[in-house]
């Protein structure tokens, strides 16, 4: 792969059929890749274990072939790749990058109960941020990216051309579980990454 390669990807759970609206995703970035001699990758994210099935899996690669899409290369399962999520939370965590947080989910709910109740931002700030390992109780804890809290960041955006958003908006969003596995939003960007794409195309959300 060249540096100005394009790479796209079809990234589907399978927890059912392909239906119309991963198609339309699926088209459109196996069009933007062939259109301008890059490469056309899948990945699926079968990481809910209790809805994900083979049978799905199958009906998505075949619901593909049938539409004519093809992609390079071998599908790749992201639950396959659960240790180089976990990897890299940790190398995060040793840099400085991510923090343990002991908060219990009651505690984080009564928080956001009572933030409700004062019309306030549910947004939850972890006390255990800045906490020195020292100090650090000998129970579970979660890994929590440690988000910029001041400035601004700016995406380019292909479409939308520049997007910011306030740092002080962002969410200090759990990477790990206490039981060692990746949330989804750590695991698709290490995916991204590692699989080389250059370029998501997906409906846009409001």
């Amino acid at each position: 792969m060249t540096d100005s390669q394009v790479v796209t990807r079809f990234a589907p759970s399978p927890t059912g059929a392909l239906h119309i609206g991963g198609a339309r995703t699926a088209l459109f970035n196996w069009l933007y890749a062939r259109g301008r001699g890059g490469r056309f990758l899948l990945r699926i994210e079968d990481t809910d274990r209790a809805r994900s099935t083979p049978e799905n899996r199958q009906k998505i690669l075949d619901g593909l072939t049938w539409l004519g899409i093809d992609w390079d290369g071998e599908p790749v399962s992201q639950f396959a790749r659960a240790d180089r999520h976990a990897e890299v939370a940790r190398e995060m965590l040793a840099r400085g990058q991510a923090y343990k947080c002991f908060a219990t989910p009651e505690e984080i709910e009564a928080f956001r109960e009572q933030a409700r109740a004062e019309g306030r931002s549910t947004l939850y700030r972890s006390p255990w941020r800045d906490v020195p390992e020292s100090k650090h109780p000998d129970a579970p804890f979660v890994i929590r990216i440690k988000a910029p809290r001041e400035g601004a960041t700016t995406i380019h955006d292909a479409v939308q051309g520049e997007v910011t958003i306030q740092n002080d908006q962002l969410d200090d969003m759990v990477l790990l579980r206490a039981d060692g596995t990746p949330l989804y939003m750590l695991a698709v960007v290490v995916d991204d990454h590692d699989m080389g794409v250059t370029h998501v195309i997906g409906a846009t959300t409001t």
